[in-house]
């Protein structure tokens, strides 16, 4: 299980190491680019009900930590998914029950608030 450490959030935010390696690609290409944009995502069992999102900006420090120390393979489909999803007005929908199974969390159409 990786981490994501953003800004001075208190609550770091633990992704499977997999979505986190491809999340990293899309979100490093987006700030690179001085692009700004929104990451959410479901809360799992165990952390408070609800959903959560960042507003992703290049001057906020960012920081993945992996579990492993090798690099898995990455899916470029699946980097493009999420690329995709960065690039529309919900932002990158993460519904990390689905990354801790195992299967590919493409992006999804965002819920009314």
């Amino acid at each position: 299980m990786g981490t994501l450490y953003y800004g001075d959030a208190g609550t770091p935010i633990e992704i499977d190491d997999r979505a986190l390696a491809h999340l990293k690609i899309a979100i490093t290409t987006k700030l690179r680019r001085n692009e700004s944009f929104t990451l959410s995502w479901r809360h799992v069992d165990g952390s408070t009900r609800g959903r959560s999102s960042l507003w992703l900006h290049p001057a906020i420090p960012l920081r993945f930590v992996f579990e492993s120390p090798e690099a898995g393979e990455l899916d470029r489909e699946w980097i493009e998914d999420l690329m995709r999803g960065a690039n529309s007005g919900g932002g990158i929908v993460l519904d990390l029950e689905r990354t801790d199974a195992g299967q590919r969390p493409g992006p999804k159409p965002v819920e009314a608030a």
